[in-house]
């Protein structure tokens, strides 16, 4: 005795209306991609000529030169740069006595980046603040 439904519910489903909604969906985004404009205008700030000058500006400079020697300003000579433990005590004064906890570091474009951060670990050991110069 066969208690069974003689109509049967097919599961699977049609492949072919999946197939063909892909395509309408792929042509849809291929011709929204054409009409969207990509070159929309955008209002950017001019760039100014130059930095504006410091408020404050700072009067204890180390200048590092070609061949990795300091020379301290003001007072230093660029004809006699130092090593840079012979600069340490040197600096120390003269951030001091301008009263300002500043440190200006300008050094030449063949410098080695050891020379500049050996100045700028100096200046982060005294609590000085770093002042990095550059030029365009």
């Amino acid at each position: 005795m066969d208690l069974g439904s003689k109509n049967k519910i097919k599961v699977e489903g049609g492949m072919a209306s999946m197939t063909d909604l892909v395509f309408l969906l792929l042509i849809f985004f291929i011709i929204m991609s054409l009409m969207s404009n990509n070159q929309t205008p955008i209002d950017l700030p001019e760039a100014a000529e130059s930095l504006p000058a410091s408020s404050d500006p700072v009067e204890a400079t180390v200048i590092i030169t070609e061949d990795n020697r300091y020379v301290v300003m003001p007072g230093g000579s660029l004809d006699q740069p130092m090593d840079y433990e012979d600069i340490k005590a040197i600096t120390a004064a003269v951030v001091e006595s301008s009263g300002k906890m500043k440190l200006k570091v300008a050094g030449h474009r063949k410098a080695s980046y050891e020379a500049v951060f050996n100045v700028l670990a100096l200046s982060q050991a005294n609590g000085w603040d770093p002042v990095l110069a550059y030029d365009k």
